[in-house]
């Protein structure tokens, strides 16, 4: 009986997502701005913030922020698995680590568990900066139109104001249904 009941609370849990991105991008921002509407003061993250955000149209999301630092990035791998989806966050108004942010995104798709299809969500964060890139030239400097092998969808947001956070949401969900139908 206790196995029944593991398998069908395994079945019941909301799909994961994970948001990635390099550090002081407003990934924890964004997280507890969806989570309680508010902006929270925060800090580097150092392991990670789980939080379970439903969408405006009722569908539960497990959200899992992990940090930047090294040591972490090397552990990033082993969230992989039994993943629906990636949250990217970009400063888009941080030209000068554009570059770099783009060479993370690639080489986390490029593992195994993400390559054949996981649904990814770029989240343009503060966009209310002066000088923040417009989304059509985030795309070409992301080199979004490669990603052949994942859906993807550029959102602008403010994690500050929490413009653009739940219609980015809404997407990446629609997304995942579309990927799980496949």
């Amino acid at each position: 009986m206790g196995q029944c009941l593991c398998r069908k609370w395994f079945q019941c849990r909301p799909p994961r997502l994970l948001m990635l991105g390099l550090d002081g991008t407003g990934k924890t921002t964004c997280l507890y701005r969806l989570k309680l509407n508010k902006t929270v003061q925060t800090i580097p993250t150092i392991g990670f913030n789980e939080e379970t955000i439903a969408t405006n149209r009722g569908q539960s999301f497990v959200i899992w922020d992990i940090g930047f630092h090294d040591r972490l990035r090397q552990l990033w791998h082993h969230y992989y698995y039994n993943t629906a989806g990636i949250i990217y966050v970009v400063d888009s108004a941080d030209k000068e680590r554009l570059a770099e942010a783009r060479e993370l995104l690639f080489s986390i798709l490029q593992a195994p568990e993400l390559s054949h299809g996981t649904p990814v969500l770029v989240l343009a964060n503060k966009q209310d900066l002066e000088g923040s890139f417009h989304l059509t030239k985030l795309t070409d400097e992301l080199q979004l139109h490669k990603l052949v092998a994942n859906p993807w969808h550029i959102q602008g947001a403010c994690a500050r104001t929490g413009d653009g956070l739940h219609e980015g949401l809404d997407e990446l969900s629609r997304m995942i249904r579309e990927f799980n139908r496949r």
